[in-house]
């Protein structure tokens, strides 16, 4: 077991504390942006439309992902609704902040004229190397945790941070472990982000003549959809809906939408991807590289 419980304020800034779940957020944004970029580029897209739609997609995510965690956590705001919009913003819920971005992605590829389609393509690796490195936020919260295990990488979680299923004995010290792992979530998580994001640059390139506009994103939505479906059986305290786990019933959902785009799309002759205006490319060249519609 890992018996280590780290502090969730990294440091003060005077009387501001600043959380590590934050500083996860942050350095996410950052290789979002990396990829973003790079992704872009190599297939074409216009860059410099990216500072400002990242500003716009996560403003949307945080939004989307703040009110399904609040949803997801009534019992906690319930008589205090007023936290939900309050500092330090350290519940997040991934499907409210996915379906709030992914709408972001849309309006703003739209506004500019861009190829929605494309443009999720680029994003699709990019959300996976944002859950690679923002899960951690989730270990120094003492969060995002599963039944106790016996397993060498289960983590200690302190008293005062347990769900009332895996409750202390009454009297326990708030800060005691007992010594007992639980299964870290977050690190499956994490884990399955980074390999999702190793897998869809890998896929981009090995199979880039094979591959429809909005292929990659439909295979993040299956990979994240499966992952999340399996890693709900571990989870307590869910968000139920008739005695199932609402975020199972919304993986289940994305991973069936994911699979129709694919076939659909696979359906048409190649080259019908782009007969309507949201799939046209625009003619912009990049840094001298042409856009696939200046071809």
């Amino acid at each position: 077991m890992i018996d280590f419980t780290p502090d969730p304020i990294a440091f003060q800034l005077g009387p501001i504390p600043v959380y590590w779940y934050g500083i996860g957020y942050a350095l996410g944004l950052a290789a979002v942006m990396v990829v973003l970029t790079r992704e872009a580029r190599r297939v074409g897209l216009d860059t410099t439309l990216i500072p400002n739609g990242l500003l716009f997609v996560a403003v949307s995510a945080l939004i989307g992902g703040r009110l399904y965690h609040a949803i997801d956590h009534w019992a906690l705001y319930r008589d205090d609704p007023i936290k939900i919009i309050l500092p330090p913003y350290t519940g997040l819920g991934a499907y409210g902040g996915l379906a709030t971005g992914v709408l972001a992605v849309w309006l703003y590829t739209r506004s500019h004229r861009q190829s929605f389609w494309r443009w999720a393509d680029v994003a699709a690796p990019a959300v996976f190397a944002m859950q690679a490195i923002a899960r951690w936020g989730n270990f120094f919260n003492q969060e995002l945790y599963g039944p106790p295990t016996n397993l060498p990488w289960g983590i200690a979680i302190q008293c005062r941070n347990r769900i009332a299923q895996y409750a202390c004995p009454p009297g326990s010290d708030p800060l005691a472990t007992l010594g007992q792992g639980f299964h870290p979530l977050f690190l499956y998580e994490s884990l399955s982000g980074l390999l999702g994001l190793l897998a869809l640059l890998w896929i981009g390139r090995r199979f880039a003549d094979h591959l429809r506009p909005g292929d990659l994103m439909a295979i993040f939505f299956i990979w994240y959809g499966t992952v999340r479906f399996v890693l709900e059986t571990l989870r307590s305290n869910n968000w139920v809906f008739f005695g199932i786990p609402v975020a199972q019933l919304v993986s289940a959902a994305f991973v069936l939408g994911a699979i129709a785009i694919l076939v659909i799309r696979h359906r048409r002759p190649r080259g019908d991807e782009r007969s309507t205006p949201d799939d046209a490319a625009p003619e912009i060249v990049d840094e001298g590289i042409p856009s696939p519609g200046s071809l």
